[in-house]
């Protein structure tokens, strides 16, 4: 047995940094945190029992560099450095300089991280070890007419994958031989800036895909286990949404044929710590033990390891350092069993009805599920931090567990419904419809579902009267306490003048809502030819739902909410995106590629540039035909709202 480390650095930031922060203390060890200039006042930071600075905002600048975090270890009295997961979790040279320093990596070998690293690579190993894979070419020629041929023989669709990528990035979705140049191109762009390697990999595109992932675990001595496994198959872009353990249909045949699978796979590299052997399942015919594929494994702990916790009972962040410490396992596979279902949330700052653009602002409000034996909120961040865009916007992870799928999935809607955030656009609405769709409700899920129902799943709810009339009456700062004059918390209001206050609900145009104070203490709003009423006993309760925040408030109606803002209507910049004469950055990101230029005429729908934003690429098309006056520069970083497009006059009039 070894002896467990006294003090760790924590290479992270956020949720997961935090994580692995409560662990650390519960087992009695020291814990180190290092930071960017953007998290100098982070909660991580804060939890650590003492923090590091690191460098710059940008990851490259900081959490990417490996001298300083060795250097903050060694300085610290620090023995192992714990990763978390992304950054230089998966960065074999990090381990090989940590293990140089003295220190203690936890996680696994270099030569285990080399062998799975590269996708085309780890297929080949798979291959030869006898775990299924995926029809496809996993070769080391790169030549753009010798991939295009081998789409072909293949047989379209057909995926383009980064050989060293995750998370979706580098990754497209290629029907036809006429779209893959352009398709290819794109994909090895995206790996180059995600990766700092753009080359990739094809594979057949199986038509009804399941996304279901292995949870395997390994230690110094020889041994290997599963801890079941989790479905992921709810994802857009090929980002995960919602996951669940274990995977709704799974038959006890494929349980066991994908379980061995994963255990022999991590077992052929020697494999110790946590690890996911993640499979893609052609569920046209069900789940049968025929039909699911390696697809790649993650040599790190995974965002949505919560899940395994919960139906198991075990905390992997403790085996880890257990492993790392040189200890066995803590249990034999005989001792490992499930026990109810779970699901994860993944709580983000993005606008799901514009395409899921990343989103940034300042968290003015915040407040989550109280905690319990059946809800687990994992979040880095706390109310009044600010979401950058130099990071992942997730804001939390939301968790919940059931004695069965059903009821899981009740209490995760009802997490969500009482999820509040106001000061940046969140996905909680989405989250909810999508847990509450059918198809996901009955288990008939596959990667595919929410690109299918989108449209249905980010529609924005219209704000009902009730809620126009609560925001007006939370702008006016009607005061919840009783008054002799009902007027006198009506701030700003004459008792000789209007009543009426006029508001504006994003986009949507001004709201007018008139107030009336009544003699007995109640209030009556007057909006969209309906007249709401609160008495003096439930206006205290309803106003808990709406909460002001600097030139906004937002009222919140279960995991819907509205915000609404007082503009001037004569406010020209009031429009964030530009009219007919412009077109604006809807976030902020890097202009990656300019395909027109001044003078040139386009028509609507043209590709004009690509920003990118949080490692992902977003083409910017016209949005009427018209003449280009100006256009932003390559290279340029640009801020949300950012004028990338100026039109000729003419343009679109």
């Amino acid at each position: 047995m070894g002896k467990l480390f006294s003090k760790i650095l924590i290479a992270n930031r956020g949720e997961i940094a935090c994580r692995v922060i409560r662990t650390a203390r519960r087992l009695g060890m020291a814990t180190v945190g290092v930071y960017s200039d953007a998290d100098a006042k982070s909660l991580h930071v804060a939890m650590a029992g003492e923090a590091v600075h690191i460098g710059a905002s940008p990851v490259a600048e900081s959490y990417l560099k490996a001298d300083r975090i060795i250097d903050a270890a060694l300085k610290t009295g620090a023995q192992a450095i714990h990763p978390g997961y992304g950054f230089l979790s998966e960065a074999p040279d990090f381990v090989e300089r940590v293990e140089a320093a003295g220190l203690v990596f936890i996680g696994p070998s270099a030569s285990s991280i080399r062998a799975m690293g590269l996708k085309d690579a780890a297929k080949r190993l798979m291959e030869i070890t006898g775990v299924p894979v995926v029809p496809g070419y996993h070769g080391e020629a790169q030549d753009p007419a010798l991939l295009a041929s081998r789409a072909i023989e293949i047989g379209f669709p057909v995926l383009i994958k980064a050989r060293a990528g995750g998370g979706g990035k580098g990754m497209r979705r290629v029907e036809t031989a006429g779209e893959f140049a352009d398709a290819l191109a794109s994909a090895q762009r995206e790996a180059k800036a995600s990766f700092g390697d753009d080359k990739v990999l094809i594979e057949k595109y199986v038509e009804k895909p399941r996304h279901i992932e292995v949870q395997v675990f390994g230690d110094n001595h020889g041994n290997g286990v599963h801890l079941f496994e989790r479905d992921c198959s709810a994802q857009r872009r090929h980002q995960k949404v919602i996951e669940e353990a274990p995977a709704p249909g799974m038959t006890p045949e494929m349980r066991v044929a994908m379980t061995h699978a994963a255990v022999k796979a991590a077992k052929a590299i020697n494999y110790s710590g946590a690890g996911t052997i993640e499979f893609i399942v052609d569920a046209s015919e069900g789940l049968r033990a025929d039909r699911f594929w390696f697809m790649e494994m993650n040599t790190r702990l995974q965002v949505e390891h919560p899940m395994t916790e919960m139906v198991t009972g075990q905390d992997l962040v403790e085996w880890q350092i257990r492993v790392a410490a040189g200890e066995l396992l803590p249990l034999t596979q005989d001792d490992i069993h499930l026990d109810g279902h779970a699901f994860e949330a993944r709580l983000y700052a993005e606008d799901a009805s514009r395409g899921f653009l990343p989103a940034t602002g300042t968290l003015y409000h915040l407040r989550f599920p109280p905690e319990a034996s059946s809800i687990r909120i994992e979040t880095g961040v706390r109310q009044g931090d600010t979401i950058s865009s130099f990071y992942d916007p997730m804001i939390a992870k939301i968790v919940t567990k059931g004695s069965d799928r059903k009821d899981a999935l009740e209490l995760l809607v009802s997490a969500l419904a009482v999820t509040e955030v106001a000061g940046s656009t969140v996905n909680t609405a989405f989250l909810s419809a999508l847990a509450q769709d059918e198809d996901f409700a009955t288990g008939d899920v596959d990667t595919g579902l929410i690109a299918r129902k989108q449209g249905a799943l980010t529609a924005l709810a219209e704000a009902s009267a009730r809620s126009k009339a609560l925001a007006a009456l939370r702008v006016a700062s009607v005061d919840e306490a009783t008054s002799n004059d009902p007027w006198a918390s009506l701030t700003g209001y004459d008792h000789f003048g209007s009543t009426a206050k006029a508001i504006s609900l994003g986009e949507s145009g001004e709201i007018s809502v008139s107030l009336t104070a009544e003699t007995n203490g109640a209030w009556r709003a007057e909006v969209d030819e309906q007249t709401i009423r609160f008495s003096p006993t439930s206006l205290p309760e309803a106003l808990a739902s709406a909460v002001i925040w600097p030139g906004h408030v937002t009222v919140f109606d279960g995991a819907v909410s509205h915000t609404f803002i007082a503009r001037d209507p004569l406010d020209e910049a009031a429009d964030a995106y530009g009219g007919a004469g412009s077109l604006r950055a809807p976030m902020p990101g890097l202009v990656k590629l300019v395909r027109a230029k001044p003078g040139f005429k386009v028509s609507k729908g043209d590709p004009l540039l690509i920003l990118e934003a949080m490692k992902m690429e977003h083409t910017i098309t016209a949005p009427h035909d018209g003449t280009i006056a100006k256009i932003a520069a390559e290279g340029a970083q640009v801020a949300d709202g950012t004028v990338l497009v100026r039109f000729e006059e003419s343009g679109g009039n």
